[in-house]
């Protein structure tokens, strides 16, 4: 496990971590799919990370498909069960984990369809998007947003994790979101993504972000 002394961060620009980590998907096997998760709490954005890597993975000759986590959320009668803001509930039991894993990231595993739901139910609506099957190539990369991905056994083959130091996320999280903050310290003690991530950037600064390079 590595010690804060032995870990820096590089000063990046978006566009170079872009380009970084298309170069580092693209250079995988092209007879294999990737699942590429970009994981980060709502403020650090993490869907603007994985937007911008669409465009540079198909110039590098990636066929890619977008997914949000937030298009497999679990129906409202089981997210709310027990209230609408228990910091827990939402650890545990938002994320339909079973579904993401059947629809999309197990349909990429080697020797499988490719057939992938790229949504699964609509929140804001609470009802199935009702969304076709897509196939993906073999060779084509899966880029995944969302929150609180890891440490919950999702197949991925490359994370990338968007930290936050606690103080900017409380400062960044509008006051109606504030009791998920919970939850957001108990994913760091639990699933410790800055460990657990294959790439972590932090975003305390959205305009000067920072590479976390591990000797």
């Amino acid at each position: 496990m590595m010690q804060d002394g032995q870990v820096r961060a590089r000063p990046i620009t978006h566009g170079l971590l872009v380009a970084e980590l298309a170069e580092r998907i693209a250079g995988r096997p092209r007879d294999a799919w990737t699942r590429v998760a970009v994981d980060g709490p709502p403020p650090a954005r993490p869907e603007i990370l994985a937007d911008s890597l669409v465009d540079p993975l198909r110039a590098l000759g990636r066929e890619v498909l977008r997914v949000s986590a937030r298009d497999f959320l679990r129906p409202a009668s089981l997210r709310f069960e027990f209230g609408r803001s228990d910091p827990d509930v939402f650890y545990d039991d938002w994320l339909d984990v079973g579904g993401l894993i059947r629809e999309v990231l197990g349909p990429l595993e080697p020797g499988r369809t490719g057939k992938v739901l790229p949504s699964l139910w609509d929140s804001a609506a609470d009802r199935a998007t009702r969304a076709p099957y897509v196939t993906v190539p073999p060779g084509g990369t899966l880029v995944l947003d969302g929150a609180l991905l890891l440490g919950r056994g999702l197949p991925f083959d490359l994370t990338v994790h968007l930290a936050l130091s606690p103080a900017t996320l409380a400062r960044r999280t509008g006051e109606d979101e504030r009791w998920t903050l919970p939850a957001y310290e108990r994913y760091e003690r639990e699933a410790r993504p800055s460990s657990a991530a294959d790439v972590v950037v932090r975003m305390d600064d959205p305009r000067h972000p920072a590479l976390v390079v591990r000797p």
